[in-house]
């Protein structure tokens, strides 16, 4: 954490709203433990008496990818967050008072992030200037869901390739794997390519992951059980190919004992998985100290969560493409007046302006919203 930003008094917060907007996605996206067609965001607004700053849960309406949802995260946020919130003198303070609550990362990631884009406007900054980053580009990521048949997955590819993102995720699960993996390769030898398996796999599957050696990945994503960093540390020695942890980092604990173990060579840091965009940045300097690149996860977010991993990625450490991609890729309209767009060359321009750079607009918001409740009020 920045000293700056240790000591920077917050503003008093006079209220919180909480929304929840359901955006259809443009087309089914599949992993190996749901099929997602609407995303179910919640969404704080972070009030002081002069300005206002905008958080995403990145939670989601089931339990699947975490214990979390929506439903418990509003349960946390109004119960215990944001009170402790609202007595905090500093971002420290936030920080140890929420340490009082175990878990529920997504939940509090929501409010340091409100709170930090509140900050970042009232002192007339960008979100990253205040975190401490580099102006710069940001290279995209396209995360693909899986497929009917190896056909399929190439043309999705494919349209990537078009759009020349500069790294393409595709998501496996057991018995769609090698054969998947292998007709995108044959069809693009050189796009820059990893493989995603959300947990699907055990160590009996060892052969099959040992089969994905052949196509040169970047890596391949969380095999194994969601809570898991011992085994992964025993597949890592039986691989050529790097693994990178996403479900099981929460904490820069967590990073610490994934790196002494060897049980990955790249991690994913989501910063609501790890608790918000500070914590992340502390988890990207202990990875750049030890020679672990890190890049940023994606969770479907609207326009609110997505510029804040734009930011997040300005930091040291977030050294290969994220899942960052183009808005229109998932919806047909999002609630913010700047959808992210590629340049020709595939890469992001941050957004511009103070804090997030975004603004969210009301008749969208209102035209997508399914739930609003003020959760706190001074």
């Amino acid at each position: 954490m920045n000293e700056a930003l240790e000591l920077e008094p917050l503003a008093r917060i006079e209220s919180v709203e909480a929304c929840i907007v359901s955006l259809p996605l443009v087309k089914p996206f599949e992993t190996s433990f749901s099929v997602k067609t609407v995303k179910e965001a919640l969404l704080l607004r972070v009030r002081s008496a002069d300005c206002e700053g905008w958080g995403e849960c990145v939670a989601s309406s089931d339990p699947f990818y975490s214990y979390e949802t929506n439903a418990t995260a509003l349960h946390v946020l109004k119960e215990f967050l944001l009170p402790a919130a609202a007595k905090s003198g500093s971002l420290r303070d936030v920080g140890d008072r929420f340490k009082k609550v175990r878990g529920h990362n997504m939940a509090k990631a929501a409010v340091e992030n409100a709170i930090l884009d509140l900050a970042a406007r009232r002192a007339r900054k960008p979100l990253w200037k205040l975190l401490g980053g580099e102006e710069k580009r940001i290279p995209s990521g396209l995360s693909i869901g899986i497929k009917e048949t190896p056909e399929d997955l190439v043309s999705a590819v494919g349209k990537a390739v078009e759009k020349k993102y500069q790294r393409v995720k595709i998501k496996i699960k057991r018995g769609k794997d090698a054969a998947f993996v292998r007709a995108v390769r044959s069809a693009f030898p050189d796009v820059p390519l990893m493989a995603d398996a959300n947990a699907d796999y055990s160590l009996e599957d060892i052969p099959a992951l040992q089969a994905l050696d052949a196509f040169g990945l970047m890596m391949i994503e969380q095999p194994l059980s969601n809570d898991d960093i011992y085994q992964h540390s025993l597949l890592q020695k039986r691989l050529k190919t790097a693994l990178c942890l996403d479900e099981s980092i929460h904490s820069l604990d967590d990073a610490r004992a994934a790196q002494e173990l060897g049980s990955c060579r790249i991690i994913n840091i989501k910063q609501g998985r790890v608790g918000g965009l500070l914590a992340s940045k502390a988890m990207a300097a202990f990875c750049l100290e030890k020679g672990m690149p890190v890049w940023s996860g994606g969770m479907l977010e609207t326009g609110v969560g997505r510029a804040a991993n734009l930011h997040l990625q300005t930091l040291p450490g977030f050294v290969l493409p994220g899942d960052t991609s183009e808005t229109a890729n998932y919806f047909r309209s999002d609630i913010v007046d700047k959808p992210v767009v590629l340049d020709g060359d595939g890469m992001i321009r941050l957004p511009e302006g103070d804090g997030l750079g975004v603004t969210v607009v009301p008749q969208v918001l209102a035209r997508h919203k399914t739930f609003e409740e003020v959760l706190y009020r001074r």
